[in-house]
This record gives C-alpha cells, structure tokens and sequence, in this order.
C-alpha cells in the first residue's frame, strides 16, 4: 500500500514507519521542514496547510503526530501544545481527505489517540463504547476524536487507535524508569492501586498494522494488551527482572512537585479491556506483562 505518515518522527511513528517499509509497503512522511528525500513532504498543519495532491498519492493515512506527553513538564504553555499539535495535525488531514473527489480520497485513516480518553476508571473495567472520563487528557482526547469527522463523514474509514503504554527500553513508559530501578530507588507510584493499560511493542506494531489490513473495523479501537496490572505489580515485575529491589515507593506528593500537571495522569487508573480487538481474533504476540517485559529489555 501507499501510505502517507505524519508524526513519523516520533517514538512509535520510527518504528511503524520501519515495519511498514519492511513489510513491503511505501511510506511518504510528512515533515515540517523542508524535505530531504523522495519519501518526505512538507506540511504546516498549524496553519492548516497540506497539498491535497499529496494525500491523493495514499491508499492510507496514519497520523501519530503530537507533542508527548511525558515529554516536559506540563505548565500552560506545554498543556496548549500537547492539545493543538494533536487537533492542528487531525484538523489538517481529516479537512483535506473531505475535500477531495470520491475516487481520490484513501481508503482508510488511521487516527492516533489514548486511553486518557476514558479518565479516571480506577477499578472498573472500560472498553471502546464507553463515554470521555473528566480530565485534561480525556478532554484532548475527545476534541483529538471529533477532529477526524470531517473524514468519516466522506466515507473514509476513520480508525481512532486508543494507545495504552507501549513498552521498550528506549521510549514511553519504561525508558525514565530503567536507571532508578537499576539503582535500586524506584518503587511504586503513589499507592500503586492505579491500573496500567500497558502493551508491547511488537503487539503495538502488529496490531496497528492488523487493523490497516481490516477493512470492516472502523472507529475506536483500544490498542491495549488483554492483561492489565496495577502499578504496584508491574513495579513488582520489572524489579524481577532487573535483579533489583523495588521498595522505595514515590509519594504522590513529590510526583507533583517532579512533574507538574502530568502527576495527576501519571497517578490515573484506567483498566482498559481491548474488545473489538479480541472479537476480531487479533492473536497477541505476548499477552501477559511478563513476557512483553522481558521483550522490551532484550530489544
């Protein structure tokens, strides 16, 4: 397939755009600078800019683009970025895919998002059905969703991938942990009650691309592994395998005094269940957090 790539950069978008070039596909990525290959185009979706020849070029879109959210600490001005290169990017591709002719619009979009959709579920389990949670990152989340209708209102398939916490050594949720718990001063967050909607790497990969190649999955899709924990057991888990004690736990208190405005996400419980996922029979590569664990470690 010919797909067009924005956010390709990123943490995921890296890896994605390898797998796919890997797999046989061609991938156009969208850059804000000038271009420097073949295979890059220039954008400005802050000002709402982007050839509508370029994305005639695709049989698919896939927008992971945004600022992260782990990245800085959160004061106002990160809080506005993280919410405009979400809906600015979403805006700028789902308006330019609406405005071309039938036989030129792609076949699919494929929408980044999260599960801070859903907020605060503390123990109750949530799938795909259920309404925005409260919330700075569930209110993103839900003006990030809405931007793709101009899309699906064209009769574009729109996929809006509800990403848990992809793991690997070198990015998302594991990266910043590694050292300290290496050094033996790492432990739980808070209570450690929180859910963690945790997924590997390769079942990330494998899934997104599941559900490029499945033409009858549309909308919001949780990209989650089956088995969520607590924090206080993946805190178990990865000290098992780092040989190192976990028992220093990080009080709530001087999370938000180290991160701002992010604590209160970082100490949010979400049990996310990945239902139309499992319906569709799309088979887990590493199901349970040990083994996607010890995955992320090795790659």
């Amino acid at each position: 397939m010919r797909i067009l790539m924005a956010g390709a950069s990123g943490f995921l978008g890296t890896r994605l755009g390898d797998r796919l070039v890997a797999d046989g596909h061609q991938v156009t990525r969208l850059v804000r600078r000038a271009p420097r290959d073949p295979h890059e185009r220039q954008w400005d979706p802050a000002a709402g800019q982007l050839d509508p020849a370029v994305v005639a070029e695709s049989d698919a879109v896939i927008n992971l683009a945004g600022a992260g959210v782990g990245d800085k600490r959160w004061n106002d001005d990160y809080r506005r970025s993280i919410r405009t290169s979400r809906v600015d990017s979403t805006t700028t591709l789902a308006t330019t895919i609406a405005g071309l002719p039938d036989s030129d619009r792609p076949r699919a979009l494929l929408n980044s998002s999260a599960v801070g959709w859903y907020g605060n579920t503390g123990d109750r389990v949530v799938e795909e059905d259920a309404p925005a949670g409260d919330g700075f990152l569930a209110d993103v989340c839900r003006v990030w969703e809405a931007a793709t209708r101009p899309a699906e209102d064209a009769g574009v398939r729109v996929v809006r991938l509800r990403t848990g916490l992809p793991l690997h050594r070198d990015g998302g949720l594991l990266k910043p942990q590694l050292l300290p718990f290496k050094l033996g001063i790492a432990g739980r967050l808070g209570s450690g009650r929180q859910w963690l909607p945790w997924i590997s790497m390769r079942d990330w990969l494998d899934a997104t691309l599941f559900l490029l190649a499945h033409d009858e999955i549309a909308g919001p899709v949780n990209v989650v592994g089956p088995n969520p924990v607590t924090n206080a057991e993946f805190t178990r888990e990865l000290a098992r395998q780092l040989h190192r004690p976990a028992i220093i736990p990080i009080p709530a208190l001087a999370l938000k005094v180290a991160l701002g405005g992010f604590a209160h996400e970082a100490l949010t419980s979400t049990r996310v269940h990945p239902k139309v996922l499992t319906e569709a029979a799309y088979p887990y590569r590493h199901p349970t957090l040990p083994e996607a664990l010890k995955t992320a470690l090795q790659d």
